[in-house]
């Protein structure tokens, strides 16, 4: 061997970021935008609904809920759909329809609690619109992530994506 030129050297593919890692970057960061922009819907709206006479007052102890505990449960919330999300694109063979399903299930779920509070009607009308607020934020936003990051991506026959 005459020099150190081989041009028959191929890169290992896990010495750089794969095009699933891009995706799932991509999937996390769509997924904390959308999470910062369902705080400020659902905090907006519950200032709105503060302004026109809604007090957020919760029977059980008899406190009120604060603006910023709106923002921040809405926050938590919106990253376990993130996980959720992320979870469905690394299983599943389709990912972004798994993903509304469990999406609108949780999110009916999560509409029981304003009802069943005990709260006054128009705090539980409101407290399940903004829970309805920020599932319109996150639910498409994630899915239409998931479905960019599929097309893609992984063959729809790939049999370890089979779920």
């Amino acid at each position: 061997m005459d020099g150190m030129k081989d041009t028959n050297v191929v890169a290992d593919p896990a010495s750089g970021p794969t095009s699933s890692t891009h995706r799932a970057r991509g999937l996390v960061v769509t997924g904390i935008l959308a999470t910062f922009a369902a705080m400020v819907a659902t905090t907006l709206a519950a200032a709105l609904a503060t302004a026109i006479g809604v007090d957020f007052e919760v029977p059980d102890g008899g406190e009120t809920i604060p603006l910023p505990g709106i923002a921040v449960v809405t926050g938590f919330f919106s990253v376990i759909g993130i996980v959720i999300a992320a979870a469905l694109r690394r299983w599943s063979a389709r990912p972004a329809e798994r993903f509304v399903r469990v999406a609108v299930v949780l999110t009916a779920a999560s509409l029981v609690a304003p009802v069943l509070s005990g709260a006054d009607t128009a705090t539980t009308i409101t407290l399940v619109g903004l829970h309805l607020v920020a599932a319109a934020v996150m639910i498409p936003t994630l899915a239409r992530s998931l479905r960019a990051g599929t097309d893609r991506g992984r063959p729809a026959d790939d049999p370890a994506e089979r779920a």
